[in-house]
């Protein structure tokens, strides 16, 4: 952890407040429930719009064969597992060697072959590597320089390939839900995961990615349904929201 913690991306602030959750990732009710209620509406916009992409049947049992996918940020997994379920050759990296530990014992007992790795953006990069899509999920409003963060994360993005970057809005509604609600009111998770000052508004986060040379081609909102106690997906982005930039081929 000491030597990917020099990496200008790395907050090892951030790394140490995940290291002390790293075991509770596969828990449905443990310190990542929320995630866990999550999923289901990243994994259905991510599978809808890269079929979209790259001209891909969705009902078919692995529509996804033959393409690469970076699940950067990958925690325990749990993006990276149904990624391989669906035909992707998957890596999945993390900078925290706990959370690699974990997913990679949870894919092993799963029969998955996923390639875990415990690694940065930047090293990734500078080994030349590049991927078809990169999943950039809920990682952004945890890293030390976002500009640089971004810009990295965008050379690995192949031509024609395409990004999810998905992270929370710079916004009092966001503040009040988002920090207050979920950290201190509902207690969905820890105290002090997520700083508000580290939000960014979607108008500044596709300003970056668009300078990388991507084109941001949608921003979508997600938003939590208290009456269904469940997630959809929303025009409101003043929370959640997920942008979608591609690389031209």
């Amino acid at each position: 952890m000491t030597a990917l913690s020099t990496s200008p991306s790395v907050d090892p602030g951030e790394v140490r407040k995940f290291a002390a959750m790293a075991a509770e990732w596969w828990s449905p009710d443990g310190k990542f429930a929320p995630l866990h209620k999550f999923n289901p509406v990243r994994l259905r916009l991510i599978r809808e719009t890269v079929a979209r992409h790259f001209g891909r049947d969705q009902p078919s049992l692995k529509p996804f064969e033959g393409l690469r996918l970076l699940d950067i940020g990958c925690g325990g997994g749990l993006l990276s597992e149904p990624m391989t379920r669906l035909g992707f050759a998957v890596t999945g990296a993390d900078v925290l060697d706990k959370n690699i530990q974990v997913a990679r014992l949870h894919a092993e007992q799963s029969h998955l072959p996923i390639d875990y790795r415990c690694t940065t953006a930047e090293a990734l990069a500078d080994d030349g590597e590049s991927f078809d899509v990169v999943l950039n999920m809920e990682v952004v409003e945890h890293v030390a320089d976002l500009g640089h963060y971004v810009e990295t994360c965008a050379r690995l993005v192949r031509p024609g390939g395409i990004m999810f970057v998905a992270t929370m809005n710079k916004t009092l509604k966001a503040f009040a839900l988002a920090k207050l609600g979920a950290e201190y009111v509902l207690g969905w998770l820890p105290r002090g995961t997520h700083d508000w000052s580290r939000f960014i508004e979607p108008a500044k986060l596709a300003a970056m990615l668009e300078k990388t040379g991507l084109t941001v081609t949608a921003t979508q909102g997600v938003s939590f349904d208290p009456l269904s106690w469940d997630w959809r997906l929303s025009p409101d982005t003043d929370v959640n929201y997920v942008i979608v930039a591609v690389r031209g081929a």
